[in-house]
């Protein structure tokens, strides 16, 4: 029995950042005319204040760091040469999506033609992680599985906790507005590979979607490549979040098949059960709890984070050589994900620019010098949150930043 080849790559969405304003700002068309640009094949995205990059697929978690680093630092160079700048977030704190401009490419003029505001309100960015397995069969056994561990996943890249300068109260705003879209979330439990085709088939025939490429599960498999590809993330801030993320999906992966070819399996549940586990992703982030549902209680979610890496993964991960990139885990948790990171700031600056700032520095972070604007001291006043919940305030403890489950 052949397993899969566990090849991984990454795909992730950056802001185009105006260094001067920290706002948003349609730089594609001039970013992409850099040599840097074109080293790095971007792509654009659904509006022109966004980038997007993809590595290769990669043999191993070594090889994507690398292949990750070099692509972030082109774009950041590149924008850099236009006077812009990159910040990676899966919402911007004060960005109004209103006065953003919709790339006129084809595809996404059509998308803007079917979902209408819907899509020109999609101002978010993720990141998609994608795992080679060549099997279709177990390709879908896979994504049946892996399902339970998105919130897990979820918790630890939550990157956008602002929307329209607003503190949404949530970790991941940006999971709230991609819920807008049609055929999105958990996808249901399949019935293997036909189950799955004959769907597709029938929304194709029915003039519903194009191809697969419409159907935007958290998990789904690729229409074109015979990969598993996971997108229920916010994008990650800091490349050290990428890689963690990547080599723990990968894990997971791994994990499954061993499963299988021991004649073993993991027990599946239901869609509404993963739901609740990912709304409270979305709600609390890293500060929350999860639910056990082999116990049937909740726990908080770095206890059952560690346990996946400590209990289910720990016989895979020398085996892949990922283990110090998995276990980075354990420092998001220590420090706080990105959404508790930013939320810390602005308690302590009161300014989203401050905001921008450090997503800016954490995005080029372990790549490259970051692109910065003038000193927020130039400016006479800061830019506050439209309306701020004082419950929602960080705790001062810099080790538990973030809310608790009441």
């Amino acid at each position: 029995m052949r397993g899969p080849s566990l090849t991984v790559g990454i795909e992730e969405e950056y802001q185009i950042i105006d260094p001067v304003t920290r706002d948003l700002t349609p730089g594609f068309d001039a970013l992409v005319t850099s040599d840097d640009a074109t080293a790095a094949d971007v792509k654009a995205e659904l509006h022109q204040c966004q980038v997007e990059i993809g590595t290769r697929p990669c043999a191993n978690i070594a090889e994507l760091r690398q292949e990750l680093v070099k692509l972030r630092g082109l774009v950041i160079k590149a924008a850099g040469q236009h006077g812009l700048t990159i910040a990676s977030a899966g919402t911007h704190p004060f960005s109004n999506w209103m006065n953003q401009e919709m790339t006129p490419k084809e595809r996404y003029l059509g998308v803007k033609a079917e979902l209408q505001d819907l899509a020109h309100r999609l101002l978010i960015f993720g990141t998609h992680v994608h795992v080679g397995i060549e099997d279709p069969e177990f390709r879908i056994d896979c994504l049946n599985a892996a399902r339970y561990i998105l919130p897990h996943i979820l918790c630890l890249s939550t990157s956008s906790p602002f929307w329209f300068g607003r503190n949404t109260g949530l970790h991941s705003y940006r999971s709230i507005v991609f819920k807008n879209f049609p055929r999105t979330g958990v996808p249901r439990i399949m019935n293997g590979w036909s189950d799955y085709a004959d769907l597709v088939d029938t929304l194709t025939r029915t003039r519903s979607i194009p191809d697969g490429s419409k159907i935007w599960w958290d998990v789904r498999p690729h229409h074109v490549y015979p990969t598993l590809e996971f997108r229920v993330c916010d994008v990650n801030t800091r490349v050290d979040e990428a890689v963690c993320i990547a080599a723990i999906i990968q894990a997971v992966v791994a994990k499954m098949w061993k499963l299988r070819r021991d004649n073993m399996t993991f027990r599946v549940y239901a869609s509404d059960l993963i739901e609740e586990n990912k709304w409270r992703a979305v709600r609390y982030g890293l500060g929350g709890k999860l639910i056990d549902f082999g116990k049937k209680e909740e726990l908080p979610a770095s206890v059952l984070i560690r346990e996946l890496i400590e209990w289910f993964l720990d016989d895979v991960l020398d085996e892949l050589g990922t283990r110090k990139e998995v276990e980075y885990a354990f420092r998001i948790m220590e420090e706080g994900s990105s959404a508790q990171r930013q939320l810390a700031t602005y308690a302590r600056t009161g300014d989203l620019r401050a905001v921008v700032d450090q997503l800016i520095r954490e995005t080029a972070e372990g790549v490259c010098e970051p692109t910065l604007g003038p000193p927020l001291e130039n400016y006479a006043s800061p830019i506050p949150v439209v309306h701020q919940h004082a419950s929602l305030t960080p705790p001062s403890n810099p080790a538990v930043r973030g809310q608790s489950v009441p």
